[in-house]
């Protein structure tokens, strides 16, 4: 009963009610395959940070303005009568378009618009069409822990399995590129009912890029269990340093066996646009075009337009000192630097990443105990709440991340987000500041 009512966060009358329903018999109850679903993690740490008015460094979403070109060409869109009605259901044509011309280079091929890329309602729908689309109920599809939380979920609705492998700390573990994959665990998670490998790369919630090496490894035993990759690279525009984004799919042999997933929400800052994409061969693509055409059967026609003249915009202007996606990832790496001395300057550890929204942080050093909160969850869970209550510092706990027999990897860990405004991230180093060790 307390885990019923902890699960789904319902009151004890409520769940007599449902206990009535249930031994009555009675069909008014929910399909079985929601059976494992509670409430949203994203809905009950976001809604503690406005209950709280916290500053919040958790959640990934950019809350500074979009760039102006970007808002230029949504005014031109919402003027032009055309983009005001249905689009083309598999993908608004000048979208499809630009995506064609921005990516075919980087895929080292020519990508056809119309058969080879599909737009979605955001990145989190092309990647339940993915599932949706090519996993048959019983097969297994093999992620890579920590894991986003929306991958576990489209799954059970799908009837599909998650097989994690988790990521573990080589060497200097203040380093996102020291978490590795074992190859004994990686390959011992195969079997003949693995249909597909969940990546991604920059990593969330770690911020790890892939290597070259690394792809190479995974697409080889992929190859060698002749199974899908879903690729999901929707950080791909914020890179630090001298780190570089490789795409699997444009790696030799790895075309014909990838889906590689996209966002203009993270691409241009815009999460609340819902613009996604999904790209590769006509075989797989053709399958998720079907699974959208049924569910959400277009994205929105002037944002779609918007966001293609957005990619031609940039592509215009992509050598000089004007690009956006040069801007982006340097203000996100400024700001990473930032959260990041504030955080050792008070004891904590921060993992560097090398690209993304996100960057660990391990408060371990800081010798807080909330074993008398009796919450009967993580520690994360109880730091992150504590945080948000006492200090006003909304993050994210990076047990969520985990299924349960890994889920002590999560240590204790949070997640904070760089994606921020200049007042935002200055407003959380001043809270971080105040912060003690435990006596």
């Amino acid at each position: 009963k307390q885990w019923y009512q902890r699960r789904v966060a319902i009151t004890a009358g409520e769940y007599k009610s449902y206990l009535r329903v249930k031994m009555n018999g009675s069909k008014v109850h929910t399909a079985h395959r929601l059976k494992t679903f509670g409430v949203n993690m994203w809905a009950e740490f976001s809604g503690l940070a406005k209950e709280c008015n916290a500053t919040n460094i958790g959640q990934g979403f950019p809350d500074f303005p979009c760039p102006e070109f970007l808002q230029a060409e949504v005014s031109k869109a919402i003027a032009k009568p055309s983009a005001n009605w249905y689009t083309r259901t598999q993908g608004h044509p000048a979208l499809v378009q630009a995506l064609a011309t921005e990516f075919s280079p980087l895929f080292h091929r020519d990508i056809n618009p119309m058969t080879e890329i599909v737009t979605t309602v955001g990145a989190y729908e092309a990647i339940f069409c993915s599932i949706a689309a090519l996993v048959n109920e019983g097969e297994e599809v093999i992620v890579i822990e920590p894991h986003f939380d929306c991958y576990k979920d489209d799954m059970a609705i799908c009837g599909g399995k998650l097989v994690r492998v988790p990521l573990r700390c080589t060497g200097d573990a203040t380093l996102a590129k020291n978490w590795k994959l074992d190859p004994k665990e990686f390959e011992g998670a195969f079997s003949e009912r693995t249909k597909a490998v969940l990546l991604t790369t920059p990593h969330n919630p770690i911020g790890k890029i892939f290597t070259t090496d690394e792809l190479e490894y995974i697409g080889s035993v992929c190859a060698k269990h002749d199974v899908i990759i879903i690729s999901d690279e929707v950080y791909e525009r914020v890179v630090f340093g001298d780190n570089k984004h490789v795409r699997i799919g444009s790696l030799p042999g790895m075309w014909e066996r990838t889906i590689t997933i996209g966002s203009a929400g993270k691409t241009f800052s815009v999460t609340g646009w819902k613009i996604g994409w999904a790209i590769g061969p006509q075989h797989l693509i053709t399958q998720l075009q079907h699974v959208s055409s049924c569910t959400t059967f277009t994205a929105p026609t002037p944002l779609q337009e918007a966001v293609a003249g957005g990619f031609n915009h940039e592509r215009s202007i992509a050598h000089t000192e004007d690009a956006y996606f040069k801007w982006l990832p340097a203000k996100l790496e400024d700001n990473c630097r930032k959260l990041a001395e504030a955080f050792r300057s008070v004891g904590m550890i921060p993992v560097w990443p090398d690209g993304g929204y996100f960057m660990l942080v391990d408060t371990s050093p800081m010798g807080w105990d909330f074993t008398e909160v009796k919450s009967g969850r993580y520690y994360d869970v109880d730091c992150v709440k504590w945080l948000t209550r006492e200090f006003k510092l909304a993050t994210i706990p990076i047990s969520v991340f985990y299924g349960e027999a890994n889920r002590h990897l999560s240590a204790k860990y949070i997640r904070v987000c760089c994606a921020k405004s200049d007042e935002t991230i200055d407003k959380a180093c001043s809270i971080i500041s105040q912060l003690k060790k435990s006596k």
